[in-house]
């Protein structure tokens, strides 16, 4: 038996190349999965494989062509090179591995491997700050039923959310602070959005719109996306010692309307409204700049502020590699192996 610990890193994923057929296979899996996309199994095939990747797999593959860089996928090689500076980090007791959640490389690639090595102990930790079925749940499920499947005897370690570790608040301070904040009018922390169903699954009987989550965490709201996300900004805000008017929460990347509010791209625009020209857009449900971050905040929100008469809006750069958040991934592993 190996008596090193495996450290299974684990994000959402990415096409393997900017073409059609790629991007249709990567959206295929994604969104055919239950926990994004949680209707019933009949109503989800239909909807997902007769109308939403028919519509959207040319125009995805337009944004993942202008997204793509000489490396590939920045979602890939940034979490390849998270995943060796991590590794330096930790040390000759750990083997750091990297699966994602859907495409290459794969969770259950990672898996045979660490089966094949013979591992004692295995800690699974997805990269997700906050936890929501569509993210943390569905990697958590996937990779212990992958690992049942191969009949892996090692003891199993799961890494939650961990929004409201000082480390993870303190790794994204020091991103927003290389940015002048004198010079904005502005911070808008801008998370990715959820059906408004899926939220409420997490406190039956209490509906988003009558929450007190927006003013402070409540019992509920543990595993809440929505309650995790505010007290992430108000955790960041007071950090910063930001006034409660120099920042607003929005939700992006909606798929309709019933889905989490306000929506970013409509608070971009009513602050420009109120003659905030210049705005700062921090994106802390993410800790890998993606399409989300790369081209929907930065290039396309960016892109519509300035045509209203905007001057200026920044996004600031995800955790990425920062030392400070390779730091942070290593008090997660080992306070997990304890």
């Amino acid at each position: 038996m190996n008596k090193k610990t495996a450290v299974l890193l684990i994000n959402v994923g990415s096409p393997d190349s900017p073409t059609v057929p790629a991007v249709k296979k990567y959206l295929t899996q994604f969104l055919n999965d239950k926990r994004v996309i949680d209707i019933p199994w009949l109503l989800r095939k239909i909807l997902v494989n007769l109308i939403i990747i028919p519509f959207r797999v040319k125009k995805s593959t337009k944004l993942y062509l202008r997204l793509w860089t000489k490396k590939g996928s920045p979602l890939i090689y940034i979490s390849e090179e998270l995943t060796q500076k991590l590794q330096n980090e930790l040390g000759t007791d750990y083997e750091v591995f990297l699966g994602m959640r859907y495409g290459n490389p794969g969770y259950k690639a990672a898996l045979q491997q660490i089966k094949n090595e013979g591992f004692s102990k295995i800690i699974l930790l997805p990269l997700f700050p906050q936890h929501a079925m569509s993210t943390t749940e569905t990697a958590l499920v996937a990779a212990k039923n992958e690992i049942k499947k191969l009949g892996i005897k090692a003891r199993i370690f799961e890494v939650d959310q961990f929004y409201n570790k000082p480390q993870f608040i303190d790794a994204f301070v020091e991103r927003i602070r290389e940015h002048d904040l004198k010079q904005f009018d502005h911070i808008i922390f801008s998370y990715h959005g959820l059906p408004n169903r899926q939220v409420e699954k997490c406190h039956p009987g209490i509906r988003v719109e009558n929450c007190s989550c927006t003013k402070a965490l409540p019992a509920h709201g543990t595993f809440c996306y929505r309650a995790t996300v505010y007290e992430t900004t108000r955790l960041i805000a007071n950090k910063l010692q930001l006034a409660a008017t120099d920042y607003s929460l929005g939700f992006q990347s909606r798929l309709s309307k019933n889905w989490l509010t306000p929506f970013t791209d409509e608070l971009l625009a009513e602050k420009l409204s109120e003659g905030k020209k210049r705005i700062l857009v921090v994106a802390p449900s993410f800790v890998t700049d993606c399409l989300e971050t790369t081209l929907e905040i930065a290039y396309e929100y960016a892109e519509e502020f300035l045509e209203k008469g905007g001057e200026k809006l920044q996004l600031v750069e995800s955790l990425n590699t920062h030392e400070s958040w390779v730091k942070m991934l290593v008090h997660l592993v080992k306070s997990a192996n304890q």
